[in-house]
Protein backbone atom coordinates (compact mmCIF):
# COMPACT_ATOMS: atom_id res chain seq x y z
CA UNK A 1 0.00 0.00 0.00
CA UNK A 2 1.09 3.56 -0.55
CA UNK A 3 0.26 6.93 1.01
CA UNK A 4 -2.85 7.43 -1.12
CA UNK A 5 -4.53 4.65 0.87
CA UNK A 6 -4.94 7.14 3.72
CA UNK A 7 -6.78 9.64 1.54
CA UNK A 8 -8.36 7.53 -1.19
CA UNK A 9 -12.00 6.57 -1.57
CA UNK A 10 -13.80 3.53 -0.29
CA UNK A 11 -14.22 1.44 -3.46
CA UNK A 12 -17.26 -0.77 -3.86
CA UNK A 13 -17.56 -3.43 -6.54
CA UNK A 14 -21.13 -3.40 -7.86
CA UNK A 15 -22.68 -6.02 -10.14
CA UNK A 16 -26.33 -5.44 -9.22
CA UNK A 17 -26.60 -8.56 -7.04
CA UNK A 18 -28.17 -8.38 -3.58
CA UNK A 19 -24.70 -9.04 -2.17
CA UNK A 20 -23.28 -5.97 -3.93
CA UNK A 21 -26.24 -3.86 -2.72
CA UNK A 22 -25.38 -4.94 0.83
CA UNK A 23 -21.74 -4.01 0.13
CA UNK A 24 -22.81 -0.53 -1.01
CA UNK A 25 -24.79 0.00 2.20
CA UNK A 26 -21.94 -1.26 4.36
CA UNK A 27 -19.42 0.88 2.47
CA UNK A 28 -21.49 3.95 3.35
CA UNK A 29 -20.97 3.18 7.03
CA UNK A 30 -17.24 2.64 6.53
CA UNK A 31 -16.91 5.81 4.44
CA UNK A 32 -18.65 7.86 7.13
CA UNK A 33 -16.36 6.42 9.81
CA UNK A 34 -13.20 7.18 7.81
CA UNK A 35 -14.51 10.46 6.34
CA UNK A 36 -13.87 9.14 2.85
CA UNK A 37 -15.92 9.35 -0.35
CA UNK A 38 -17.42 6.25 -1.96
CA UNK A 39 -16.44 5.19 -5.46
CA UNK A 40 -18.92 2.64 -6.84
CA UNK A 41 -17.28 0.58 -9.61
CA UNK A 42 -19.02 -1.53 -12.24
CA UNK A 43 -17.23 -3.37 -15.01
CA UNK A 44 -18.36 -4.73 -18.33
CA UNK A 45 -16.90 -7.22 -20.76
CA UNK A 46 -18.17 -8.61 -24.05
CA UNK A 47 -19.23 -12.25 -23.80
CA UNK A 48 -16.54 -14.60 -25.10
CA UNK A 49 -18.83 -15.91 -27.83
CA UNK A 50 -19.84 -12.47 -29.12
CA UNK A 51 -18.07 -10.21 -31.51
CA UNK A 52 -18.73 -6.48 -31.27
CA UNK A 53 -20.23 -6.48 -34.75
CA UNK A 54 -22.81 -9.17 -33.82
CA UNK A 55 -24.17 -7.34 -30.78
CA UNK A 56 -26.24 -4.82 -32.70
CA UNK A 57 -27.96 -2.14 -30.66
CA UNK A 58 -26.37 -3.12 -27.37
CA UNK A 59 -24.06 -0.70 -25.60
CA UNK A 60 -22.16 -2.39 -22.77
CA UNK A 61 -21.20 0.99 -21.30
CA UNK A 62 -24.85 2.11 -21.21
CA UNK A 63 -25.92 -1.23 -19.74
CA UNK A 64 -23.26 -0.94 -17.01
CA UNK A 65 -24.24 2.64 -16.24
CA UNK A 66 -27.91 1.69 -15.90
CA UNK A 67 -27.01 -1.27 -13.68
CA UNK A 68 -24.93 0.98 -11.43
CA UNK A 69 -27.68 3.62 -11.23
CA UNK A 70 -30.26 0.96 -10.27
CA UNK A 71 -27.96 -0.53 -7.63
CA UNK A 72 -27.26 2.86 -6.02
CA UNK A 73 -30.97 3.65 -6.06
CA UNK A 74 -31.80 0.28 -4.48
CA UNK A 75 -29.12 0.69 -1.82
CA UNK A 76 -29.88 4.30 -0.83
CA UNK A 77 -33.08 5.54 -2.49
CA UNK A 78 -33.21 9.32 -2.26
CA UNK A 79 -30.62 9.35 0.56
CA UNK A 80 -27.47 8.76 -1.52
CA UNK A 81 -24.45 9.61 0.65
CA UNK A 82 -22.64 12.78 -0.29
CA UNK A 83 -19.50 12.23 -2.34
CA UNK A 84 -20.56 9.02 -4.12
CA UNK A 85 -18.96 8.77 -7.54
CA UNK A 86 -19.56 6.17 -10.23
CA UNK A 87 -16.89 4.47 -12.31
CA UNK A 88 -17.56 2.19 -15.26
CA UNK A 89 -14.59 0.21 -16.55
CA UNK A 90 -14.20 -2.23 -19.40
CA UNK A 91 -12.62 -5.57 -18.57
CA UNK A 92 -13.03 -8.51 -16.24
CA UNK A 93 -14.28 -7.50 -12.76
CA UNK A 94 -11.45 -8.86 -10.60
CA UNK A 95 -8.69 -7.40 -12.76
CA UNK A 96 -10.42 -4.02 -13.03
CA UNK A 97 -11.07 -3.75 -9.28
CA UNK A 98 -7.50 -4.75 -8.47
CA UNK A 99 -6.21 -2.08 -10.88
CA UNK A 100 -8.26 0.72 -9.28
CA UNK A 101 -7.44 -0.44 -5.75
CA UNK A 102 -4.03 1.31 -5.91
CA UNK A 103 -5.53 4.60 -4.80
CA UNK A 104 -8.19 3.30 -2.38
CA UNK A 105 -8.49 3.34 1.39
CA UNK A 106 -10.46 0.09 1.21
CA UNK A 107 -12.27 -2.15 -1.27
CA UNK A 108 -15.71 -3.41 -0.19
CA UNK A 109 -17.27 -6.38 -1.97
CA UNK A 110 -20.23 -8.66 -1.53
CA UNK A 111 -19.34 -12.28 -0.89
CA UNK A 112 -21.33 -13.58 -3.85
CA UNK A 113 -22.17 -11.97 -7.17
CA UNK A 114 -24.30 -13.12 -10.08
CA UNK A 115 -22.02 -15.85 -11.34
CA UNK A 116 -21.07 -19.37 -10.62
CA UNK A 117 -21.91 -21.74 -7.86
CA UNK A 118 -24.28 -20.61 -5.12
CA UNK A 119 -22.83 -23.04 -2.56
CA UNK A 120 -19.40 -21.41 -2.51
CA UNK A 121 -18.53 -19.23 0.45
CA UNK A 122 -16.79 -16.60 -1.71
CA UNK A 123 -17.12 -15.76 -5.35
CA UNK A 124 -14.18 -15.75 -7.74
CA UNK A 125 -14.04 -11.93 -7.85
CA UNK A 126 -14.02 -11.48 -4.08
CA UNK A 127 -11.42 -14.24 -3.71
CA UNK A 128 -9.10 -12.73 -6.35
CA UNK A 129 -9.47 -9.23 -4.91
CA UNK A 130 -8.84 -10.42 -1.36
CA UNK A 131 -5.60 -11.99 -2.56
CA UNK A 132 -4.31 -9.31 -4.95
CA UNK A 133 -5.84 -5.89 -4.14
CA UNK A 134 -3.48 -3.06 -3.23
CA UNK A 135 -5.58 -1.98 -0.24
CA UNK A 136 -7.48 -3.68 2.57
CA UNK A 137 -10.50 -5.66 1.36
CA UNK A 138 -13.76 -6.00 3.29
CA UNK A 139 -16.05 -8.80 2.13
CA UNK A 140 -19.65 -8.40 3.27
CA UNK A 141 -21.56 -11.62 3.97
CA UNK A 142 -25.32 -11.72 4.30
CA UNK A 143 -27.50 -8.70 3.68
CA UNK A 144 -27.77 -5.19 4.99
CA UNK A 145 -31.14 -3.71 5.84
CA UNK A 146 -32.21 -0.14 5.09
CA UNK A 147 -30.38 1.22 8.15
CA UNK A 148 -27.17 -0.55 7.17
CA UNK A 149 -27.50 -3.05 10.03
CA UNK A 150 -25.88 -6.32 9.11
CA UNK A 151 -27.66 -9.63 9.41
CA UNK A 152 -26.37 -13.05 8.50
CA UNK A 153 -28.14 -15.23 6.00
CA UNK A 154 -29.44 -18.50 7.43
Amino acid sequence: MDNTADTGPILVGVDGSSSSIAALRYAARVAAAFHRPIQAVTTWDLPVYAEAATVVGWSPEQWAEELLDRAIDEAFGAAVPQGVTKTIRPGPPARSLIEVSWHATMLVLGSRGHGGFAGLLLGSVSTACAEHAHCPVLIVHGTADEDGAHEEKP
